[in-house]
């Protein structure tokens, strides 16, 4: 399975989901999210109308709450740098403040389309050159127009949607701005997929791995509704089973702090082969993520690196802003 791409472009009965629609979208989900974790390097044939969703790949419940902290260095202009320790919530919700502060509210009409530029690098991990994409994509805010995508420059057109069709998380705009900016009530809304939130019920150990696929879906976004970026790495901040990596690294000219996901049972992680969000030490602003995969029926092993460099609201396919 190349990605968990049929997650976010499940065609439901329709809006709103019933019940028994609810459950074959988790039965999907779960087995889904205890697939082998290989990916094709380049996919032949990929789903038409597919959109990128952040690879999480799961299995099992959420293991306990992790504490792991980081040391990081403070610049204070003093000769030696101070250091302070910081937690996954800490770097998560410091992540929502600054997409706050630096977000950009647009109100998108229902005939244009989000643009988005985005880099992929895969560098082996044995050695060897580095390959990498730059990968556009124009999507239709309200489905009713045909998109366009590129992924690992595989490039195709995405038909419209079509009557009845749903997604979740939501993709259209109009529905997007009906989810909650509040952390808890998001995470309800998209636990109950669609459904009636119980805002009263706490989310459960073996609900949060979908709920983090979810989060993550709609930060592999690059336009959003005000509020809702920062909302999502808040709903993040509170989820079991997150940790920060210890020590630092480079990405994309940036000193970086890393956050992973603890998902599976108790005493595994992903630091071998996980997926890694990456956030600027100092202000911790979202940079992109970093995996590591296999390709080539397991024969190939590769770190990949993706970051967006470039987004907007336009009016045609093939448009820049």
């Amino acid at each position: 399975m190349n990605e968990l791409k049929l997650l976010r472009e499940w065609d439901a009965d329709a809006p709103p989901l019933t019940d028994a629609a609810r459950s074959r979208a988790r039965s999907r989900l779960l087995q889904a999210m205890q697939a082998p974790t290989a990916v094709h390097t380049a996919p032949t044939a990929p789903a038409v109308g597919r959109r990128p969703l952040l690879r999480i790949a799961v299995a099992g419940v959420a293991a306990a709450a992790v504490t792991a902290t980081v040391v990081v260095a403070q610049d204070t202009g003093e000769k030696e740098p101070r250091t302070r320790t910081v937690s996954a919530a800490t770097v998560l919700r410091g992540a929502a403040a600054e997409a706050l502060r630096t977000e950009k509210p647009v109100a998108p009409r229902d005939d244009q389309f989000i643009y988005t530029k985005e880099v992929v690098e895969r560098r082996p991990v044995s050695g060897g050159p580095v390959k990498k994409w730059v990968d556009e994509s124009w999507s239709s805010v309200d489905g009713s127009k045909k998109g366009y995508v590129s992924e690992l420059g595989y490039k195709q057109w995405v038909p419209k949607s079509r009557p009845g069709q749903s997604t979740w998380p939501p993709s259209k705009w109009s529905e997007l701005k009906e989810l909650p900016t509040d952390p808890r009530k998001l995470t309800a809304t998209l636990r109950d997929m669609g459904g009636k939130p119980d805002y009263g019920r706490p989310t459960t150990a073996d609900e949060w791995p979908m709920v983090q696929i979810f989060l993550s879906g709609l930060l592999r976004d690059s336009v959003l509704p005000k509020g809702l970026r920062s909302a999502a790495f808040e709903a993040l901040a509170t989820a079991p089973g997150v940790k920060v990596l210890p020590g630092r690294t480079e990405f994309n000219g940036h000193t970086a702090i890393g956050v992973q996901y603890v998902v599976g049972p108790p005493g595994t992680s992903w630091k071998d082969g996980g997926r890694t969000l990456l956030f600027d030490a100092k202000t911790y602003q979202y940079l992109g993520l970093r995996e590591r995969a296999t390709a080539k029926q397991g024969t190939e092993v590769y770190d990949q690196s993706q970051y967006v460099v470039a987004s907007g609201v336009v009016d045609r396919v093939f448009q820049r802003p």
